[in-house]
């Protein structure tokens, strides 16, 4: 089986998780921090803002099962990638709307797809997604790990729906 790995960031990643999870099976999913110049950074850290990562989803996927295409569009779907550094509740670049791609292939992909999502869904408002090269990926506190799933009464992200 080959794997390849996402990397996307969507708000609070407790929620990019779990909507991840439940719409996708035969992913392995985790929540960290990357696209900041900190090594190591902590939670207590990010949630400041100071460290410039955002909270982050790492999707572990089989693209002879899945396809990258399609957990982009996901992307787009579960969340609102119109707004700068906040999305609901939770403000601060920490939560910005981003992909972080790993090889050219990715690129082309989110390009494609961000140029479509833009004119089918927001065709009066920019997306102001930052597609940038993946550097590093920080794991979260082992906490953080499927928290609403071992949570189901804990804060439920309201802003990870579907849109469309």
């Amino acid at each position: 089986m080959t794997t390849e790995i996402a990397t996307f960031a969507a708000g609070c990643f407790w929620g990019t998780e779990h909507i991840y999870n439940k719409h996708f099976k035969g992913i392995e999913t985790k929540v960290g921090y990357t696209g900041g110049s900190v090594e190591d950074p902590r939670y207590e850290q990010v949630k400041k803002g100071s460290t410039d990562h955002a909270e982050a989803l790492e999707i572990k996927f089989d693209p002879a099962q899945i396809s990258y295409e399609s957990l982009v569009e996901f992307f787009y779907k579960m969340h609102d990638p119109t707004t700068l550094n906040y999305q609901g509740p939770d403000v601060g670049s920490q939560y910005r709307s981003a992909i972080f791609y790993h090889s050219p292939e990715q690129k082309q992909v989110i390009d494609k797809v961000t140029t479509q999502v833009q004119k089918e869904h927001y065709p009066n408002q920019p997306i102001v997604t930052e597609i940038v090269p993946f550097q590093s990926f920080h794991d979260a506190e082992k906490y953080h790990q499927f928290y609403l799933e071992r949570n189901p009464d804990g804060y439920a992200c309201p802003t990870h729906y579907l849109r469309w």
